[in-house]
């Protein structure tokens, strides 16, 4: 893949020091992690409004790539039509460029991104290389609750409103408030399909959890029962003191 075709970190130069220089001193890179349905997205955005952050995604990211149809966005398609896994060395690029624009210089909020050691290694040297450093949270929930959440979810065919039957139910049981359309269970909510979801986000980043334990940067926040405001405040916390280190 010419496209992607990287230089070796050591052979970056003077030109890429130069151009790291711009980020703002005590910038820093929030690392969040949570299995699906863990609130992890609703927590990137609170986030965001509080730290003025630049919230990254790497599924926007790509969505963004596509979209604009230039020469990464066509691999992705390629790739996606071919049913292959869009590769490390093209994600981590993209993620480089990313971390690269102006709304990032005061810091930024990592969603969705490393998944694999690979990624989280390049992601280091990326961060070093900046003089960055970096907030790992990881939304921990205990499955079986988060199973009850997931599962209690329902979704009007005709307007795409979604409620939740423990926490935001509908007026009339069963019943869209705004189309008064019956109210269906999707696919993804279904307990079988969540619970492999579950393990495939298990077995994916147990390895990561671990590896970011071990330089220190890992905190957990429980979160299963606990409501969006009282969770943020514990990142807040997190955030103030790696600040203060």
């Amino acid at each position: 893949m010419k496209d992607v075709e990287r230089s070796s970190p050591e052979n970056r130069g003077e030109a890429e020091a130069d151009k790291l220089a711009r980020y703002a001193p005590g910038a820093f890179a929030l690392i969040l992690f949570g299995p699906p349905g863990s609130g992890k997205g609703t927590q990137a955005k609170l986030l965001v409004s509080d730290l003025g952050f630049a919230h990254i995604s790497t599924g926007d990211i790509l969505r963004e790539h596509i979209a604009a149809e230039d020469a990464i966005g066509r691999q992705v398609m390629a790739m996606m039509k071919n049913g292959q896994l869009v590769p490390d060395e093209l994600v981590n690029q993209m993620v480089e460029e990313r971390i690269g624009r102006d709304d990032c210089m005061n810091g930024f909020i990592l969603d969705g991104f490393p998944r694999t050691l690979g990624q989280a290694e390049n992601l280091g040297w990326l961060l070093a290389a900046r003089g960055i450093g970096h907030l790992v949270v990881h939304l921990a929930v205990d499955y079986n609750k988060l199973v009850g959440r997931l599962t209690a979810r329902r979704q009007c065919p005709q307007c795409g409103t979604l409620y939740n039957l423990l926490s935001r139910p509908p007026v009339i049981p069963g019943r869209c408030d705004i189309e008064g359309a019956l109210l269906e269970v999707r696919t993804d909510d279904q307990e079988m399909v969540i619970r492999k979801r579950l393990e495939a986000y298990d077995a994916q980043t147990r390895p990561l959890i671990e590896y970011f334990r071990a330089d220190g940067s890992l905190h957990e926040v429980e979160a299963s029962d606990a409501p969006p405001e009282v969770i943020v405040r514990q990142v807040r916390q997190l955030i103030e003191e790696f600040r203060g280190q």
